[in-house]
């Protein structure tokens, strides 16, 4: 029986790659990442020259199968994201299942996923939080924010460039004004940045300077009052 190996990546800082992944990923049989071409940047840069194969989110129900059979035959796999953890918020859960289900070895490597630095340094209580990934586009997206009016943990979502300010104001129309959040963006790299204040706060900021790169939004669950 072979074994799956969940690989994270950098996710923006090359020097961030664990000595441990580089060290999988040259010895495994084949990697599966997400984009090929972006993967293979990253593999050159450490001197892997292990075969890659595509698995991403349009073809993985149709390559489980497949990967499971040759993981049964004493095949050694690593699954690679374009950045980050597999799974988290990317493709990978489908296939790790399936090797559960299937008696099959999983180990996932420690490494890089943005939400955590994110939370961290946003301020907010990370003792307990809920990741949220990103919000539905239409369908069930009211449906999500009302649900999330109660929460009094710190909330996590993945916020793509050009829909952050929506969701700002959304955040100013379900949660309030004055709810702290903590925006992210970029890190790791060269222009990391985080802004920090009131749900208002932070919209007037990025309407007067819009956001570019990746973006992670924390924000402050809903306050118990005694009584």
């Amino acid at each position: 029986m072979g074994k799956l190996f969940i690989v994270p990546t950098p996710i923006g800082n090359l020097e961030d790659m664990t000595f441990r992944a580089i060290k999988v990923l040259k010895e495994v049989d084949l990697i599966l990442a997400e984009d090929t071409r972006t993967s293979g940047k990253l593999l050159k840069h450490f001197e892997i020259a292990t075969h890659m194969h595509s698995h991403h989110m349009h073809n993985e129900h149709k390559t489980v199968e497949n990967l499971v059979k040759r993981l049964q035959s004493g095949e050694t796999i690593a699954l690679i994201s374009d950045a980050g953890t597999p799974a988290i918020s990317d493709p990978g859960f489908l296939l790790t299942r399936a090797c559960v289900e299937n008696g099959i070895d999983v180990e996932c490597l420690p490494g890089a996923t943005a939400f955590v630095p994110a939370l961290v340094n946003s301020g907010l209580p990370n003792d307990k939080f809920v990741f949220e990934g990103f919000l539905p586009d239409k369908k069930g997206r009211q449906t999500r924010f009302l649900a999330l009016q109660e929460e009094y943990r710190t909330m996590i979502f993945y916020v793509s460039p050009h829909k952050l300010n929506k969701t700002l104001a959304e955040f100013v129309q379900y949660f309030g004004a004055d709810r702290p959040v903590s925006v992210s963006r970029e890190l790791s790299k060269l222009h990391e940045e985080t802004v920090r204040g009131t749900a208002e706060e932070v919209l007037k900021h990025f309407e007067a300077k819009p956001a570019k790169g990746e973006i992670v939004v924390c924000v402050g669950g809903l306050i118990k009052t005694k009584g």
